[in-house]
């Protein structure tokens, strides 16, 4: 397989983390991306870049970074594998919304090698996918933003938006919440392993096609959404289920787990966080209200 893939990918995020931030730049209109380079002393690093107290975007970071090193110990027992090295390239990107009318949205891409003590690569995969996450629903958003992310993906197989959507309905789930979803889904894979030079440079192209979908899928919803009126009501009600996001990532989420695990930059890694959220002793949405009626979205459901 090419040994250049790790160049390429490399090349890949860092053009995309450029394009992500121009049209979310435009569509928010008086913030800007503030970038903080950092390096890891194991190896590699990463820009870190945050939008906050926009128009439109109270908190946001579409971050990319690439690192390597000796695979921590506690990462040699979840791989089932011993003592090794690797190397991790990706973007991730989480943004919350001031208006709680427009979707927080979660995105990654990722790459990843895992090598001998030699120097040997044993093993690579790529990762990732986008999802979204609702305060209150718009169906025809939803299907928007799936039909989207299946547009992408079927020239690459009939099967794969059905497969990768059910794994994310399945992954991004509280499952101390009673399964409950964080949100509405997406698209989620992992471990999609080449087989071949040709496969590999079809999986590379995989992850453009779904990187390259992002800002169709999610720019048209936040601008349709960013101007509507908003209470204190909804505001009350973002904070709670932004809580409901901060225990995902903190509980469940194997990205924050990995980043953690590894020595990565943790201001990077809790980036995703929000800058507001709200946790009232067992809550639950007056009957009849438009937050009851939000619950029953909270689990898995054909949107197109």
């Amino acid at each position: 397989m090419s040994g250049n893939i790790k160049q390429q990918f490399t090349n890949y995020i860092h053009h995309l983390q450029d394009a992500i931030c121009a049209g979310l730049e435009g569509v928010d209109g008086k913030a800007k991306f503030i970038e903080d380079t950092w390096v890891r002393p194991e190896g590699g690093g990463g820009k870190t870049r945050v939008i906050a107290n926009g128009a439109v975007f109270e908190k946001g970071g579409v971050n990319t970074s690439v690192v390597e090193g000796k695979l921590p110990p506690a990462m040699q027992q979840a791989f089932g594998v011993p003592e090794s090295n690797f190397f991790a390239c990706g973007l991730s990107l989480v943004i919350h919304p001031l208006n709680p009318y427009v979707p927080t949205v979660h995105a990654n891409w990722r790459y990843f090698e895992l090598y001998d003590t030699e120097g040997n690569r044993l093993d690579c995969w790529f990762g990732g996918g986008t999802d979204l996450t609702p305060y209150y629903i718009f169906e025809e958003d939803a299907r928007h933003f799936h039909q989207t992310l299946k547009n992408a993906i079927t020239p690459f197989g009939d099967d794969l938006y059905g497969k990768y959507k059910k794994h994310c309905d399945e992954y991004f789930v509280n499952k101390h919440r009673g399964n409950e979803m964080r949100g509405i889904g997406g698209v989620f894979y992992d471990y999609l392993r080449p087989t071949d030079a040709a496969n590999e440079n079809e999986l590379f192209r995989f992850q453009q096609a779904n990187g390259n979908a992002f800002l169709d899928a999610y720019l048209p919803i936040a601008t349709l959404r960013k101007d509507l009126p908003y209470t204190e009501k909804e505001i009350e009600w973002q904070e709670i289920r932004r809580g409901r996001y901060v225990e995902f990532n903190l509980i469940h989420d194997r990205g924050t787990l990995f980043g953690l695990k590894t020595n990565g930059r943790t201001e990077s890694i809790l980036m995703s966080l929000p800058p507001r959220a709200r946790w009232q002793y067992d809550y639950h949405p007056d009957p009849g209200s438009r937050e009851a009626a939000m619950e029953q979205y909270y689990h898995p459901r054909e949107w197109i």
